[in-house]
């Protein structure tokens, strides 16, 4: 479980395989520095084990499942990422309910000055809209946000300094895939009204 609230922006070192599977290795400092074989972090929302952790790097496997439903597969050696820690026992729950189970991959519509931040508009898979609502929680690159508006296909964030400056979403720009996680409570409250 996380919180949306990232860590540490961590750095792609190498990338190393293809469909049936790849091996990131990520320079994380902070993140290798309290993490131990086993841990779960999630990487740019997605939530993966580490598999090694030496010399402020981080090592990750992820199964073809992950890379159909993320962007992880789309990484190069350089990219950025934002990392979280999983949520230990007694830690402040400073975002939201998060798994780490992406929903899907969106596409960035456009990103647009306000004030000294920025509002990003961001186009979800068709499917995932219905879970959004104006004041809900959505996660973005593994970064709880608040959707600010809707729309019939998508859906803006406001982002404010501190966020732009401290993860990966600063560098956003139209037609960017990001991966999408949707409020884990909306889809437990359709289902259950489903089964009613």
């Amino acid at each position: 479980m996380f919180t949306g609230i990232v860590r540490e922006r961590g750095r792609i070192a190498s990338v190393d395989g293809g469909q049936d599977g790849v091996r990131l290795v990520v320079e994380a400092p902070e993140t290798a520095a309290q993490a131990s074989l086993g841990d779960s972090v999630a990487v740019s929302g997605v939530c993966l084990t580490v598999v090694d952790a030496e010399d402020g790097t981080l090592a990750f496997d992820a199964v073809p499942e992950t890379l159909r439903r993320s962007s992880l597969a789309q990484l190069a050696p350089g990219d950025s990422v934002n990392l979280e820690p999983a949520l230990r026992a007694g830690e402040a729950l400073g975002g939201h309910y998060v798994q780490g189970h992406v929903d899907g991959v969106g596409r960035v519509r456009t990103v647009t000055p306000e004030g000294d931040g920025r509002r990003v508009w961001i186009d979800p898979p068709p499917d995932l809209v219905r879970y959004l609502v104006e004041k809900g929680s959505v996660t973005v690159e593994g970064v709880s946000l608040t959707v600010a508006e809707l729309d019939a296909n998508g859906f803006a964030v406001a982002l404010v300094p501190f966020t732009l400056a401290e993860t990966t979403l600063g560098g956003l720009s139209a037609a960017a895939p990001v991966n999408v996680e949707v409020d884990l409570l909306a889809k437990y409250v359709e289902r259950l009204v489903a089964r009613t």
